[in-house]
């Protein structure tokens, strides 16, 4: 069996996958080579790199194992068309998303910016009002692995926890569930909200200027989801009036953030480059789930993890 990896590991990696897998031959190369690229039954990729082309190019190929968690932009019809698997690395991104929707949100709070403003200046102002997340309530939006590590973090700083989902299911360290349509309602609520949602048809533009106005004047609103959930013109809009106090933005539409853009300027704005999962534990994480899928597909099994439903693209 050929396996075809545009991601080329370290040599570790490499060295566990050939002793896991000796009756299969693994091709690592940046890029899609002609010749692999019609033998291979298996390609591992970021998914970025895929077309229709490639697809139709593959004839051998069966399972496609995307290391990343964003799907939008797989040629989802091509791929449905061959009946090929897709499985991806959900989950991975829990712990450092997590952590990084933590520290930023203690960085607005404790004033971490104007904290190394005034060092780099040599200004000792003991006048700087900081804040607690303890006591706050947080709203979470798209309640899968990512977000339930948000929760689990922070109850550990009692805050109250608020999530959202399709179905309003329970979710351990979410103090009370909703559905997405509540959203309206139960965004006022909140301190910070918290949106992990994908992209999806559904999420596209979800949150609208009245979402903002109903926000607390106070609340933080951080995107570690994807860019298209908000207009960046209705975000601006909203910061400039003063409908909430902070964005916290890791995702844009599009990307990168193009130059001069207001948001690289405004003080209510913090600016990262959708960073917030990335981990030197990251490719380890993503060759370990698709360690365990190749184990269930040599044998011809089908107790597949992360497996994707092609219709829905996701």
């Amino acid at each position: 069996m050929l396996i075809l990896s545009t991601i080329i590991p370290d040599e570790g990696i490499q060295t566990r996958m050939k002793e896991g897998f000796p009756d299969s031959t693994f091709v690592y190369h940046a890029g899609w080579a002609d010749g692999p690229l019609s033998e291979a039954e298996v390609f591992i990729t970021y998914g970025e790199d895929l077309t229709e082309e490639i697809i139709g190019k593959a004839k051998n190929l069966k399972w496609i194992m995307v290391m990343s968690a964003g799907m939008e932009l797989l040629p989802f019809k091509a791929i449905e068309k061959r009946g090929i698997m897709v499985t991806n690395a959900r989950g991975i991104h829990k712990i450092p998303m997590a952590e990084y929707t933590i520290g930023m949100l203690l960085q607005y709070e404790k004033k971490l910016k104007l904290l190394m403003k005034n060092e780099r200046e040599e200004r000792w102002d003991r006048k700087i009002e900081v804040g607690e997340l303890n006591g706050k309530t947080m709203l979470v939006i798209g309640t899968g692995a990512i977000g339930g590590e948000v929760a689990r973090l922070g109850k550990a700083f009692r805050m109250t926890m608020l999530g959202m989902n399709r179905s309003g299911k329970p979710v351990e360290c979410i103090d009370r569930m909703y559905t997405l349509d509540c959203l309206l309602e139960v965004i006022s609520r909140a301190d910070y909200i918290v949106s992990v949602l994908p992209s999806t048809a559904e999420t596209k533009h979800l949150l609208q200027m009245e979402h903002f106005i109903a926000m607390k004047d106070s609340a933080v609103f951080v995107n570690i989801g994807r860019g298209d959930l908000v207009k960046a013109d209705v975000l601006q809009k909203a910061l400039e009036s003063g409908e909430l106090a902070h964005a916290i933005l890791d995702v844009f539409d599009p990307e990168p953030l193009r130059n001069g853009h207001p948001f690289w300027s405004m003080e209510n704005v913090t600016v990262t480059p959708h960073l917030s999962s990335k981990s030197g534990e990251y490719l380890p994480r993503t060759f370990a789930i698709f360690e365990q899928n190749m184990l269930e597909y040599s044998k011809a099994g089908k107790d597949f993890i992360n497996v994707i439903d092609l219709s829905k693209g996701y």
